[in-house]
């Protein structure tokens, strides 16, 4: 099983729209692909996060709820402070043993979506990216594409650097459809970033991505994951 972490350049850039299009494209390449939401922030009126049930959903097997999304706190706000405010601590040892169990399914892929951006706070000392990090899991960074994008795209492709962890590509998500030169802010990045730009996602009315936004994704995403294990 192949294993990528999904981030994004902030909480808005469009992570889980973007994970759900791979794991529909991955599914119609007969590829099973199962998804997990380690920590998330937020629930709806089934005390779920919304995104968690979204890729659970979407997954090519039906896991149970708790495996997709082990830590979930209720307010929609930084998960270490909802962990202070409860008095809990965030157990990293618990992100690992449900990243095993994960691995344990007889899937071809297990994607795994970040919360916030690439820099999300766990503790006073530790980010969800010292987690990654250390599992070694390489990354598909979605860039929202609106004002500011070109800073928030940099900043967050520096810092996975200088994690050590493999930028597998990004995906540019098209999330503010009047912005003024949104190409040449996308050529500009494909500029400078040098991993490779695995598509881009237009904006998409009433947030429904067409299939074949996610079949163009899907074949530049496997590339990359077999050149990154080889």
């Amino acid at each position: 099983m192949k294993t990528f972490f999904v981030t994004g350049t902030d909480t808005d850039a469009g992570k889980t729209f973007v994970a759900t299009a791979l794991l529909r494209g991955l599914a119609q390449a007969d590829q099973q692909c199962i998804a997990a939401k380690p920590i998330a922030a937020g629930v709806g009126f089934d005390g779920k996060n919304q995104d968690a049930v979204i890729l659970q959903q979407t997954a090519a097997m039906a896991l149970p709820y708790e495996l997709v999304n082990p830590i979930l706190f209720t307010e929609p706000v930084a998960p270490h402070l909802a962990a202070s405010r409860h008095q809990q601590v965030i157990d990293e040892s618990l992100l690992d043993h449900n990243l095993q169990q994960l691995r344990s399914y007889p899937a071809d892929y297990l994607l795994v979506e970040g919360a916030g951006g690439w820099l999300l706070p766990i503790s006073s000392k530790r980010y969800l990216a010292d987690w990654v990090s250390k599992q070694q899991m390489p990354v598909l960074l979605v860039v929202g594409v609106k004002l500011g994008c070109l800073n928030h795209a940099m900043l967050t492709v520096r810092e996975l650097e200088r994690s050590g962890v493999p930028l597998l590509g990004w995906v540019a998500n098209c999330v503010d459809p009047e912005m003024e030169l949104m190409h040449e802010n996308i050529e500009d990045l494909q500029q400078r970033i040098t991993a490779p730009c695995l598509g881009v996602v237009p904006h998409c009315k009433d947030g429904v991505m067409p299939e074949t936004i996610s079949q163009q994704l899907v074949p530049a995403l496997i590339s990359v994951l077999q050149t990154n294990s080889s």
